[in-house]
């Protein structure tokens, strides 16, 4: 019965593709090069600009200059919620700055679509009294967001190349 069960965990075993991720893929080349090949479309506001460095810097930390052979064009909705709010004086004490990324890998060759999906960051910071305390809390809140969404980006991005 051993002998059986071991024989079946071996098969099963067998099927599996798991493979590493930044390991040479289908075409031996390392997938930090495919990386280097994606160029990012401009994104619009200051978000934008903040997500877009972030993904250039995450897809291709070298600086060097590889002609692209992939698109990725990210498209962001901002807003703000003030979740708590003090019962005395009716002002927010607290706020969450949610941005959602819809984003497109495209093979600039063929204009195929090869991934696309949403990624997303929340962040909240806490409110006070002084105004600009509040806009660099807000600005702060919108840079953490930027990083989760270019890390998540980055990620799904290296998963479809890999393949």
């Amino acid at each position: 019965m051993s002998y059986a069960l071991a024989a079946f965990a071996a098969l099963a075993l067998s099927a599996c593709t798991v493979q590493p991720l930044y390991g040479p893929i289908g075409t031996d080349a390392p997938l930090a090069a495919e990386l280097q090949a994606v160029a990012v479309d401009p994104i619009p506001d200051r978000i934008g600009h903040y997500v877009r460095n972030e993904l250039i810097f995450a897809l291709n930390g070298t600086g060097s200059e590889v002609p692209p052979r992939y698109r990725l064009m990210v498209a962001l909705k901002e807003r703000v919620q003030t979740p708590i709010l003090d019962t005395v004086t009716g002002r927010a004490t607290s706020a969450t700055v949610i941005v959602d990324a819809e984003y497109k890998l495209i093979n600039i060759a063929d204009e195929q679509i090869i991934t696309k999906g949403v990624a997303f960051g929340v962040a909240s910071y806490d409110r006070f009294s002084n105004r600009l305390a509040n806009v660099r809390a807000a600005r702060d809140g919108e840079i953490r967001d930027a990083k989760v969404i270019s890390d998540m980006i980055r990620t799904r991005v290296s998963t479809a190349l890999a393949k």
